[in-house]
């Protein structure tokens, strides 16, 4: 398997990361050897928190239903007794003007409903992932970004709401980035200030890779726009 931990430590020290990189894979049954989630949460966004903080462990598609916007996003059906809680927390959402519906069936979806999804800190996944989440400050995930383009890897438009449309953006192997949503920065702790770059695990390595060009291309220019700066400006 792919040395993930090397990796979590490479982009932890060159992005300076405050909290870990969560893999999230996606399985047709349950994984061996891996906790099956007890307890409730109120998103699927919250099951990266717990693995941010080092949890490893795997859900089942009940577990995620007391998030009707993120079920959808994973092609998740909620049962017949809570089918209406989307209807109701879409109609709740367009009320206050916080989307219109027009804008749902553009939200990307997994392809097909996973039996389990793992989720765990990237160095200590018991499996290969199908995608990574990465969550830090603008002026860092810029290198993850730029790593990512010079690794050829396609990069898609910046996303909004939901943030968790983001993974399924990311599983055809691009870069999808998530300036994050309200309800998320709730439920993960995530900070005004930090936001999420998704990408699918196969580009990964690729984009790990050029990190330290791109760091080292970014210092040197550091150099040059700050003489320019002092040469040029005039106030």
């Amino acid at each position: 398997m792919t040395d993930y931990a090397g990796i979590e430590e490479i982009l932890t020290t060159t992005l300076r990361l405050e909290r870990r990189p969560v893999a999230v894979s996606f399985r047709d049954t349950a994984p061996t050897g891996v906790r099956k989630f007890t307890g409730t949460q109120p998103s699927g966004c919250s099951f990266w928190r717990l693995a941010a903080k080092g949890d490893v462990f795997y859900t089942e598609p009940s577990d995620h239903y007391n998030c009707p916007v993120g079920s959808y996003t994973h092609n998740i059906a909620l049962p017949a007794e809570r089918e209406q809680e989307l209807p109701n927390v879409l109609s709740l959402m367009s009320d206050i003007g916080y989307i219109r519906m027009e804008e749902v069936g553009g939200i990307p979806r997994l392809p097909q409903t996973p039996a389990a999804i793992v989720y765990a800190p990237l160095a200590e996944t018991p499996i290969d992932p199908d995608v990574v989440l990465v969550a830090g400050r603008p002026g860092h995930m810029m290198l993850f970004q730029e790593a990512a383009t010079r690794a050829a890897t396609s990069v898609a438009p910046m996303l909004g709401r939901p943030t968790c449309m983001a993974i399924p953006a990311a599983l055809s192997g691009r870069l999808a980035s998530s300036l994050g949503c309200v309800g998320n920065r709730i439920y993960t702790g995530i900070s005004e200030d930090e936001f999420y770059v998704v990408v699918a695990t196969s580009t990964l390595p690729s984009i790990v890779e050029q990190l330290s060009t791109i760091v080292s291309a970014n210092a040197a220019l550091t150099d040059y726009h700050t003489n320019r700066r002092a040469t040029l400006a005039t106030a």
